[in-house]
């Protein structure tokens, strides 16, 4: 069964979902729809680059995404349509496609570039009918004018030394957890045989937990969570509210030599 994930800031209170998901099966009802979530804060690309970036992969090869954030977006952002690590993403060029995966795209096109149409509601007369034929077996190709570049964003990155690895929060969950950007892979590499010292918001640890539960209710924990990403929190609390932290702060591992 072809596959189109939806991603938007839409809500859920309006009619707008419903409008997507109609137009989708109205051109294929054999099409299945998945929501990867709709509760994005409006035009937020930075929280939902992060939550595609996280997922896409865990779908199979071939699925194609559209992504509703900021879609009417800022004058010259054109619709667009990629081919990315062979999964599919539809959207507006705003930046947020560059920010979910550091290889090239393998193609894209300008859609609405032939029989151009005006709308205020692109998801549901532009994205949507091309998520619906490139899910069909239409080729990316077909869809519109061939395009050499996408806009482009630079991320939080992550600084590694022999001596320190310094990142950023880059994502408070819905349970006041902070994740980071920090890697399993760097630590793994440059904490062989050296003792460590985790450094936020005026706190210092020394132990990284493998489980939650590993750590007392109202205790601190960190771990390196299922996307391999450095993450605190309080253990049946919100370390957020909790610790001070928020989107952005800093945290550090400092290795002893």
């Amino acid at each position: 069964m072809p596959i189109v994930t939806l991603l938007t800031d839409s809500g859920e209170s309006d009619h707008y979902v419903a409008a997507i998901k109609a137009k989708i099966i109205s051109t294929n009802p054999g099409i299945g729809i998945i929501d990867i979530t709709h509760a994005i804060a409006s035009c937020d690309i930075g929280h939902a680059a992060f939550v595609l970036k996280s997922v896409f992969r865990e779908f199979p090869k071939g699925t194609v995404h559209l992504v509703g954030i900021s879609s009417v977006g800022s004058k010259g952002d054109l619709p667009i349509a990629i081919q990315l690590e062979d999964h599919f993403f539809i959207g507006s060029d705003n930046g947020l496609f560059s920010l979910i995966s550091d290889k090239n795209f393998q193609y894209a096109v300008q859609l609405n570039s032939i029989n151009q149409i005006t709308s205020t509601f692109p998801e549901r007369d532009i994205f949507a009918p091309a998520a619906a034929k490139l899910a069909s077996g239409i080729s990316v190709t077909d869809l519109g004018k061939p395009l050499q570049a996408i806009k482009r964003m630079i991320d939080r990155q992550v600084k590694a030394t022999r001596r320190q690895i310094s990142g950023q929060v880059v994502r408070v969950d819905s349970a006041g957890n902070l994740i980071t950007n920090i890697p399993k892979e760097a630590f793994d590499i440059l904490s062989k045989d050296k003792a460590f010292t985790i450094q936020f918001g005026g706190e210092k640890f020394r132990r990284i937990h493998t489980q939650y539960s590993q750590a007392e209710e109202g205790e601190c924990f960190l771990l390196f969570n299922s996307l391999g990403l450095l993450e605190i929190g309080i253990y049946k609390g919100n370390a957020s509210e909790l610790l001070g932290l928020t989107y952005d702060s800093m945290v550090n591992i400092v290795f002893e030599e």
